[in-house]
């Protein structure tokens, strides 16, 4: 069962984490086909979701009685332009964006056509993007329902609209409900117990997408964003180090394209995208630039403390996403209108106006290079955007007559000048794409030295089953070790049992060795909880007293030295099952606050926040052993002539249920973070099950 996975953070509750994409439904599609699928069937696996929210685009555009090569348009600036293009790699916003067309496809038609059968499947749909649960996510159920609402209001009878979308919103929101309330419970339960129950206005503030980037609507890779770290000049960066931000330099590139661009300033100048029927669309885009502004002007504010959701996630930059897709609407539009009034002039003035808007970037630009020391760097890319608008231009003036004649003609050529553009400006790059072979370790069948040096030293027997840490080696390297069944103390992933971060100093990821921290109870790869966490063997991209400054030059034995690093192991590493014949309590609260052991021996003593009282003689040593272990069941066997606590050292959660000899018996939180089971004298089968759905209905019923 994927539900929990012992392979990143020494275990993690997988169901109730959005990133394990367990309820995407296109994901979940590829696992039932395959059951290890590679890289490069995740890839089509996204794209292919890209291009059916394109497709669905172009036949809301239909439905709108829009022109086609306003669709076409706007499918290509949609699919391939601004974050859907820079932010491939980050598939579960991808995914709820790509979503959205088709939500807005059934939505439109629901109420439209007074469907229940539509309403139902918008319902679906809308479900599907909630269950991204990120924040792309978020933002797009505020705009489906302001869409709704937009569309009832604005009706012609807006008493009589919203009586006829009675029953099909009705539809949609029942079967959106049946479908998202457990996942998003299980996620709510995981979100209060993590290190990130919410995200405080500064921390949000810090993911704010700086005006200076706005830049990139002309200019993608303006401040070298495709390229790498060292060489990015744009907010933040080694260069403009005093923005205050903690964003990727990939975050704000916005380029929809040079010809969707420049239809957008003209329909703008010329006031038709505030036409009612693009008006809404007109009004959202503003309201996601606000958003993606963050802490840059007061609005957001406003957003964080009044809009549900908001303060849990920490990138308002994230509506970079929304923008894109909105303004892909938006150049769609400007090029419907132009083919659908092919004798309308565009007067002089404006297409002056239009143009010098385009040429006030480029100096603005220049000016910024000079103010941060970057003049050189821009060259290219600054160069390369005037010739692309000066190309779009003249096509756009040359296409213009002829759209009254051969609009065909006139439509594929923007198209093919759009596809050009876009597969030069936002193609694959440093920052979206890099050579699968870099990514070799992610694959199941690598041959890389490092994984099998592991693979081969990790024992798992009836007592003993090692754990690992990956840390150092690069980005992609943490959760490498949920492709290769390692059983990892550390991982890649923003959300996190809170109680185990604070404990092990357990942080987003470990990519660089700079960024394994430490902490009061983990202080030190030498060091007690290292010990109980049965943590082995540790693979670090630098020599390992470089990172931990505890730790001297042969302190822990090199195992082996690899292309990717240095392999040490922990020797003084104790078994995964232990049997334990006394109990010492213990404040777990102030263990992690100052991270001072007792003096026991954790192989015959447990610790515990409420153990019962001392036994009057010793009791004589017992013995246990793994006779199964599964991700989410474990059957221990353990034999005690005088009793005592059967100790698993696996994280403790209270999703985890447990049987002795076939009945009930409460898991207590053991040494901080694991778990144990009291029994009585004699011989007993214990066994630990991972019940989600019962743990968290358990915890909903607590006062």
């Amino acid at each position: 069962s994927p539900f929990w996975t012992p392979y990143v953070f020494a275990g993690q509750p997988q169901i109730a984490d959005p990133q394990s994409m367990i309820f995407s439904p296109p994901f979940l599609l590829l696992a039932l086909l395959d059951a290890a699928p590679s890289l490069w069937a995740a890839d089509v696996t996204l794209l292919a979701m890209v291009l059916l929210g394109s497709a669905a685009l172009m036949l809301w555009f239909r439905d709108q009685g829009w022109h086609w090569a306003g669709a076409l348009i706007a499918a290509l600036a949609f699919g391939w332009g601004a974050s859907m293009a820079w932010r491939i790699q980050h598939i579960g916003p991808v995914l709820s964006l790509a979503t959205l067309p088709i939500a807005m496809l059934c939505l439109d038609r629901a109420l439209a056509r007074r469907s229940i059968l539509y309403g139902a499947a918008a319902g679906l749909v809308a479900a599907a993007i909630v269950l991204g649960r990120d924040q792309v996510a978020l933002l797009e159920i505020y705009l489906l329902a302001a869409l709704a609402a937009w569309r009832v209001l604005t009706a012609p009878n807006p008493l009589e609209a919203a009586r006829a979308g009675l029953l099909p919103l009705a539809a949609g929101a029942v079967c959106a409900l049946a479908v998202i309330i457990v996942p998003v419970t299980l996620t709510a339960l995981l979100a209060a117990d993590s290190n990130r129950p919410e995200i405080d206005y500064l921390g949000a503030g810090r993911g704010s997408l700086h005006p200076a980037l706005l830049l990139t609507f002309i200019a993608p890779d303006l401040f070298g964003a495709s390229g790498r770290m060292e060489d990015y000049w744009g907010p933040p960066s080694f260069a403009w180090s005093d923005s205050g931000l903690f964003i990727a330099q990939n975050v704000g590139v916005l380029y929809i394209g040079a010809v969707p661009l420049l239809l957008v300033l003209l329909a703008g100048l010329r006031g038709q995208l505030w036409a009612r029927e693009v008006r809404f669309f007109t009004v959202a885009a503003a309201v996601m630039l606000l958003y993606a502004l963050g802490w840059y002007t007061p609005v957001f504010r406003a957003f964080y403390a009044l809009l549900p959701g908001v303060s849990l996630y920490r990138r308002p930059a994230d509506a970079t996403f929304l923008i894109g897709a909105l303004a892909a609407i938006l150049a769609g539009y400007a090029a419907h209108r132009l083919f659908s009034e092919p004798k309308a002039a565009i007067p002089r003035k404006q297409a002056l106006t239009a143009g010098g808007v385009i040429l006030a970037a480029l100096l603005l630009a220049v000016v910024l290079a000079l103010w941060r020391a970057s003049l050189p760097r821009i060259s290219l890319p600054l160069g390369m955007a005037a010739l692309t608008f000066a190309a779009a231009a003249a096509l756009l003036f040359w296409a213009r007559p002829r759209m009254l004649l051969n609009p065909m003609l006139a439509g594929t050529a923007l198209a093919a000048f759009t596809v050009l553009d876009l597969a030069y400006h936002n193609g694959p790059n440093g920052a979206s794409a890099l050579p699968p072979a870099t990514y070799d370790v992610l694959e199941p069948a690598t041959r890389n030295a490092t994984i099998a040096i592991l693979k081969s030293k990790v024992v798992q027997n009836a007592t003993r089953r090692d754990r690992i840490e990956l840390a150092g080696l690069g980005f992609h390297w943490p959760n490498a070790s949920l492709t290769h069944s390692l059983e990892n103390t550390l991982g890649y992933n923003p959300v996190r049992l809170r109680t185990y971060s604070e404990a092990t100093g357990a942080g987003d990821h470990v990519g660089l060795p700079d960024q394994r921290e430490f902490s009061p109870l983990f202080p030190s790869y030498r060091s007690t909880l290292a010990d109980l966490l049965g943590l082995r063997f540790i693979a670090t991209g630098a020599p390992i007293e470089s990172m931990d400054r505890k730790l001297k030059a042969g302190d822990l034995p090199l195992v082996a030295r690899t292309a990717d690093g240095f392999i040490y192991e922990n020797t003084s590493a104790l078994d995964r099952v232990l049997f334990a014949t006394k109990a010492q309590a213990a404040d777990f609260a102030g263990l992690l606050r100052d991270g001072n052991w007792p003096a026991v021996d954790f192989k015959s003593t447990v610790l515990l926040e409420q153990p019962p009282a001392t036994r009057a003689t010793p009791a004589r040593p017992g013995q246990a052993k793994i006779v199964s272990y599964h991700n989410t069941e474990i059957v221990l066997a353990a034999d005690s002539p005088d009793g005592g606590w059967l100790v698993l050292n696996d994280i403790w959660h209270p999703w985890w249920f447990a049987e002795v000899n076939g009945r009930p018996a409460e898991i207590l939180r053991a040494n901080v973070l694991f778990r144990a089971v009291a029994l009585p004298p004699g011989k007993h089968t214990a066994r630990f099950t991972f019940r989600p759905l019962a743990g968290a209905w358990a915890q909903l019923r607590k006062p």
